[in-house]
């Protein structure tokens, strides 16, 4: 028997010593004799000789309080709940401040098994009569709270129908962890399942990462990832990026590992994927590292630690990937963090939106999986619990949401499944939907060749000149895949070593669609190559209307003119302002001289020799597309630069 730790000790040192003389609430000599020999047996670690002389010694005086307390301690610590609320509720009932803290573990008894009300009483009557343990009394109000939260909970019900993703997904080994593209074509999921006897293994059981694709909407049968991706470790706890090109995963007790378990990183390239590289003592301590969940942005990196310098047990922390390594890892702080656990974080496709569990914010019981959201001083809010039935009394977690932000997966050991754990999906509440996103996929090609090429993808938020999101083309087929927040304005620059870089602002409808009706928008790209005659517009570049001054949503543009001017030493161009054929003539000619120079003069002014540049006003003698609708005329506004 393992004696706890903590109350048996203030027991002890308050009501034991038979040396010295005691007022105990019993006056039975007979009673007194026998908890002292109980007390005697406990200081042996005769745990069960000391629980029989307690007994005894209450069927001798039914109200001694010390007899109720200790045996409630016992039957409490071998999970004879009933018992120890039985034992510690008759203490409290004949003397209330004996020993206030039986108060506190009754209310976390009567929280535990559903009597809300009760627990409150109890913990409120804790913190009333308790002097001495006030350490405490933070953890009694969180039971006040979490009562009320679970009161709440279960009269108001959010919708939850979970499907069970079936047969192609799920076995009767356990599935779990699951990453989704951002496409929702491709389903990535840790397996365990017995391992086959081999000379080298340390566990009977083994973890690997299987892939599912969606055809014709309905899942493939799951296959085994390849290596080097899966090898005879165990890898799993993993996320993807949103084209399915780079895989963060969790491995346990390699050779190369600085911990207990670390992340680890690969990249596939046309259907190969690399070799795992650890990815270095920034992310992975000699604590457990694991989980992860990577950002649109390209570059942060969240995940779970147990390392020092946290808030309690597990928290979540992230690293963000600059100038060529991965920063310090920082911790999200004690709006996410408490001091129970936070696990299985992931970051939407929105890039503000993050879902994680946690035993330690108020709610059922266990893992509960929250929200929070990233404010645009970078703060988070407070996460809200997803609400009862998806959040019970037991443990929930791994949850993700699509790009259409209204599916949401999650793995669950519910009644009904293939195996003990299995993958099931089901329709987000409304009220915990992220922000909707829309996607674009397609391939960058050669203008002149059609050759695939690869090639770096930027979008910036015009407001904020934040990069919204940082992906690539693949280097083998060309192939890209990004997304967005929708309601915002973005540039969208493409640019490829020997190429003009492609820009465009906002081509497509950001407010996207929902549910059923949401899908990829295919966007192919096709990139100019760098020589004479070759010409670019410039759709992030703005102006008022009727002004030629540049305004500040232009800079990120022409920061990428600046840089292909400097990757190009030798090249000239002429920058050329275009207009609709709105107004006189005239007086547009003169508009796109003025604009054509201002940006001009801008790229002068940031250090490009002026023999490099020449500049024209063309007005709106060079439409690209019809002045008869809004659209025409507003591809017809442009400012262009051409190669001499």
């Amino acid at each position: 028997m393992k004696i706890k730790g903590f109350l048996y000790i203030l027991l002890l040192l308050a009501i034991s010593t038979p040396a010295i003389a005691q007022n105990y609430t019993s006056s039975n000599s007979r009673a007194i004799k026998l908890f002292e020999k109980g007390q005697t047996a406990l200081q042996q670690s005769r745990g069960d000789e000391a629980i029989r002389f307690f007994s005894q010694a209450l069927e001798q005086d039914p109200s001694f309080v010390e007899c109720h307390i200790m045996l409630a301690e016992w039957f409490l610590d071998t999970h004879r709940e009933q018992e120890a609320k039985e034992h510690y509720r008759a203490a409290v009932n004949l003397n209330p401040s004996f020993f206030t803290m039986a108060w506190l573990q009754l209310g976390d008894l009567e929280l535990k098994d559903g009597n809300y009300d009760q627990a409150i009483s109890d913990y409120k009557t804790f913190l009333k009569v308790d002097k001495k343990y006030t350490d405490r009394h933070a953890a009694a109000q969180h039971g006040i709270d979490c009562a009320n939260f679970r009161k709440e909970a279960l009269a108001h019900p959010v919708p939850f129908h979970p499907q069970n993703m079936g047969p192609a997904v799920n076995t009767r080994d356990d599935e779990y962890l699951p990453a989704l593209t951002v496409d929702g074509q491709t389903l990535v999921f840790t397996r365990r399942f017995p391992r086959k006897a081999t000379t080298t293994a340390t566990t009977s059981e083994e973890e690997d990462l299987y892939m599912s694709t969606l055809n014709n909407g309905q899942w493939g049968g799951a296959v085994r990832m390849p290596e080097p991706l899966n090898s005879n470790d165990n890898e799993g706890a993993q996320c993807i990026s949103q084209d399915g090109r780079i895989m963060f995963f969790t491995a346990c007790n390699r050779r190369d590992g600085g911990g207990r378990c670390d992340l680890y990183m690969c990249v596939k390239k046309g259907d190969t994927w690399g070799k795992p590289r650890n990815l270095g003592p920034a992310v992975n301590s000699g604590a457990w590292e694991a989980q992860p969940t990577f950002s649109i942005d390209g570059k942060t990196l969240y995940f779970v630690s147990d390392r020092k310098g946290g808030y309690g047990g597990m928290d979540i922390w992230k690293c963000v990937f600059e100038n060529g390594r991965w920063s310090d890892a920082v911790n999200l702080g004690p709006t996410i963090n408490t001091a129970g656990n936070e696990m299985s974080p992931f970051i939407h496709y929105d890039d503000r939106t993050l879902y994680f569990s946690s035993d330690g914010h108020v709610g059922m019981g266990g893992l509960d999986i929250f929200v929070s959201r990233r404010q645009d001083d970078g703060s988070w809010s407070t996460p809200v619990n997803l609400g009862y039935p998806i959040n019970t009394s037991g443990d929930e977690s791994n949850l993700i949401v699509d790009a259409a932000s209204t599916t949401a997966y999650y793995s669950s050991d519910r009644e009904g499944g293939f195996g003990k754990q299995d993958l099931y999906s089901f329709e987000m509440p409304a009220e915990t939907r992220p922000i909707p996103t829309v996607c674009f996929k397609g391939v960058v090609t050669n203008a002149k060749t059609g050759a695939r090429v690869a090639a770096d993808i930027k979008v910036v938020n015009l407001k904020t000149g934040d990069v919204a999101a940082n992906t690539s083309s693949d280097a083998v087929n060309g192939g890209y895949i990004v997304s967005l927040p929708s309601q915002q304005d973005y540039a969208f620059i493409v640019s490829a070593n020997g190429y003009l870089f492609y820009s465009q602002n906002q081509p497509w409808d950001y407010h996207g669609r929902e549910g059923s009706e949401w899908e990829p928008v295919t966007v192919d790209i096709a990139l100019q190559p760098i020589e004479a005659g070759g010409k670019i517009a410039l759709r992030n570049v703005f102006f008022e209307t009727g002004r030629y001054e540049l305004l500040p949503e232009s800079e990120y543009e022409l920061d990428k003119v600046v840089e292909l001017l400097q990757n190009n030493p030798t090249l000239r161009i002429e920058l050329g302002g275009h207009t609709d054929n709105v107004g006189q003539p005239a007086a547009n000619q003169t508009l796109s001289e003025h604009r054509a120079k201002s940006v001009y003069n801008h790229l002068v002014s940031k250090g490009i020799p002026a023999e490099r540049l020449t500049y024209k006003g063309y007005g709106e003698t060079q439409p690209v597309a019809s002045n008869d609708n809004e659209e025409g005329r507003a591809e017809n506004r442009r400012t262009e630069i051409k190669i001499l």
